[in-house]
């Protein structure tokens, strides 16, 4: 049976109650922004350790959140991920990871990245290969947690994550396509930034070349901001790779990507 697409609420406060109950009982995906921001993460928490016979994780876990500074719901989000892997690894746990990286909940499947991120035993390579299905999810709020979960190893091993990741510009799913420039934009969104790559886009480009005609629209605006935040500190570089690409590639795609690329600058 086919499962019938949800619009969403365009506020928290319409959001009807039975929606919102499901939402934290892990039984039906977000439908928009507004019910991700919505759901009570810690309630989500305690309902799924409960459905899965863990409820002995659930104190520690929220130790993690307690100890925050600041408690937002990306905070949080990373919170509970790595409250999780840490309970993986204590008990050895890989059928509970199994769970939630294919569970009904997109807000579950968001903490399953971090099992990944926060694995300091993986190699490069073994970490982003274990993100990569993940970023092909069906769900946006799973593929924009999921390049926050790997950001930090990605920007520490800049020229091994850039090698990995150009080699995604060719994959068959845009979902893919579109990790490789998100993950790796200088400034990015919800993160810390790439300070090398503020300073030297140029060492992108090997992700960056592959993708200036893609023909989604959801590489084309990701490369499009890439190049954005690079004007910020670099605007001769992406001034340079513009009128270059005009030439190499005068598509309607391009053009689209170029004139995302130059909105700072022209203002």
């Amino acid at each position: 049976m086919t499962e019938i697409k949800r619009k969403g609420s365009r506020s928290t406060k319409e959001i009807p109650k039975e929606i919102l109950e499901q939402l934290n009982n892990g039984q039906i995906e977000t439908a928009n922004l507004v019910e991700w921001l919505a759901v009570d993460q810690s309630i989500l928490l305690e309902n799924l350790l409960q459905q899965v016979n863990r409820i002995e994780y659930l104190n520690p876990i929220l130790s993690e959140i307690e100890a925050l500074k600041k408690q937002t719901v990306n905070t949080i989000n990373e919170a509970i991920g790595t409250g999780i892997f840490y309970q993986l690894r204590e008990n050895n746990d890989s059928k509970f990871l199994e769970i939630i990286s294919n569970h009904k909940s997109d807000v579950v499947r968001c903490w399953a990245t971090y099992s990944v991120g926060k694995n300091s035993k993986l190699s490069v390579k073994e970490m982003l290969e274990q993100i990569q299905p993940f970023s092909a999810d069906k769900h946006f709020g799973v593929r924009e947690i999921c390049w926050m979960a790997v950001r930090p190893t990605i920007s520490k091993n800049l020229t091994e994550s850039i090698k990995i990741l150009s080699n995604w510009t060719s994959h068959e799913d845009e979902n893919v396509r579109r990790f490789a420039s998100e993950a790796t934009r200088p400034r990015g969104v919800w993160c810390e930034h790439i300070e090398e790559l503020k300073q030297n886009p140029e060492l992108a480009l090997a992700i960056l070349e592959p993708m200036k005609s893609d023909n989604a629209k959801y590489v084309q605006n990701s490369v499009g901001n890439w190049l954005n935040d690079a004007s910020k500190t670099q605007p001769e570089f992406v001034k340079t790779i513009c009128e270059k690409w005009k030439t190499e590639s005068p598509t309607k795609e391009t053009a689209y990507i170029i004139k995302k690329a130059l909105r700072t600058i022209e203002k």
